[in-house]
């Protein structure tokens, strides 16, 4: 039920103007979940919505903007510090890493999305690369040796 009330917070948040938790409260009544002003408190909280001025000077909840993230100069980073040996298999690459590295590596490569990637499987210190064909998988496997 939490997870649908946080959607639904976010929902109201993007569509109305809200500026108090009271008016967050009533709109989330309206819509059927049953909170206390104690509980949306902590959502906003959790949430991390902020107050933004309005062209008649109002202030509303709005959620927080989308951090700028360049995953791949953070993967660029993080690839030679934990890199130990890469091989590749038809369309597929394993790549060893250090112990307890491979799971950020893994989630680093899956977001940076380069689109010859279907997805990885990571283990503690291994992560299998899936790729769409052989010639992507010899692609990726270069500019992973590139990284490191």
């Amino acid at each position: 039920m939490k997870n649908k009330r946080l959607t639904h917070i976010r929902e109201l948040v993007a569509a109305r103007s809200i500026e108090t938790q009271e008016e967050l409260v009533q709109a989330l009544r309206e819509s059927g979940f049953q909170v206390t002003q104690a509980t949306v408190s902590r959502d906003i909280k959790e949430l991390q919505l902020i107050k933004v001025p309005t062209a008649d000077g109002r202030y509303v909840y709005a959620l927080p903007p989308e951090p700028s993230v360049n995953n791949e100069a953070r993967l660029q980073r993080m690839l030679p510090e934990s890199f130990v040996s890469l091989d590749r298999a038809e369309n597929l690459i394993v790549m060893k890493t250090l112990p307890g590295n491979a799971h950020a590596v893994a989630a680093l490569v899956d977001a940076v999305g380069w689109s010859e990637i279907m997805g990885t499987i990571a283990g503690d210190d291994t992560i299998l690369v899936i790729c769409r064909s052989a010639v992507q998988a010899a692609a990726v496997e270069e500019r992973f040796r590139q990284m490191v």
